[in-house]
């Protein structure tokens, strides 16, 4: 008898299956493409789509990161960016939180601005985004902003959440909502040549002394600006702390900040002490 496990192993190349494959294996046994995936993957074989992750991503946590679901709250310069890479990446489940639509303004450095996206909720582009790249992720979108009320429900299932936000208060919002459903938070800012990079665990309040005697909703931004190459770098480090928090490996930037300063190349690893 013909299963869908046979069907991949009779088709796998070298290891790895290839998309068409994975199409044709959902089509043939009426299947969500992510459910292939998943039995791909629990065969020890890859996604072709995958080949390049292979070194570094086992196959076993590759497997993890497509049953995971991470928060993304801001779907703007440094959370379009970060949405984009954990798709890739491969994990399972995004849930997209950001009350905003794309303005003209945004179009010099946030990822899913485009000329055809202006005044479309940043959610709905995202999601247009993931589905474009990776078939095998759910997206969760929330057009709305993200409070101590909704945010439990919001993030409901999420196994880490992931700062994409643009205000110390809103912060300081997703700081406590991290800490009610008992999950980590990664946070990165950015402004002009500078950004920094922390992640939370439940527990440690680093936001809140950080940004201790801070109230202003507007960041530091606003004075200093935004130029295109600064998103994509803390949003990339963003997403690798991300994976590494899901899977258990490296080590995590816990009670430390690192400080980017590209106008003078400089980074620091600044300690958070009580």
């Amino acid at each position: 008898m013909d299963t869908l496990a046979s069907f991949l192993r009779a088709h796998s190349r070298g290891g790895c299956i290839p998309l068409a494959i994975q199409k044709g294996a959902a089509n043939r046994f009426r299947c969500a493409f992510a459910r292939v995936e998943e039995e791909i993957l629990k065969l020890g074989l890859m996604p072709e789509r995958y080949l390049r992750n292979r070194q570094t991503i086992t196959t076993e946590n590759q497997l993890r990161l497509l049953q995971s679901h991470v928060a993304v709250i801001g779907c703007g310069g440094i959370g379009g960016y970060v949405i984009e890479e954990l798709a890739r990446t491969g994990i399972g489940t995004l849930t997209l939180i950001d009350p905003d639509t794309f303005e003209e303004h945004n179009l010099n450095r946030q990822l899913l601005a485009t000329l055809e996206s202006i005044h479309e909720p940043k959610v709905a582009a995202a999601e247009r985004r993931v589905a474009a790249i990776n078939p095998a992720v759910t997206v969760i979108a929330h057009q709305c902003a993200l409070s101590r009320e909704n945010g439990p429900d919001l993030m409901d299932g999420a196994q880490v959440a992931v700062d994409g936000l643009d205000g110390i208060p809103s912060r300081m919002v997703l700081a406590e909502v991290c800490e009610a459903l008992d999950i980590p938070l990664v946070h990165g800012s950015i402004a002009g040549w500078y950004g920094q990079l922390t992640t939370q665990y439940p527990g440690d309040r680093t936001l809140q002394k950080m940004f201790s005697g801070y109230s202003s909703e507007t960041g530091i931004e606003e004075t200093l600006g935004n130029p295109s190459f600064l998103p994509p770098l803390v949003a990339s480090m963003e997403a690798a702390e991300t994976v590494k928090v899901l899977l258990g490996e490296g080590t995590p930037l816990r009670c430390r900040l690192l400080s980017v300063n590209l106008l003078d190349m400089e980074f620091a690893d600044i300690p958070i002490k009580e």
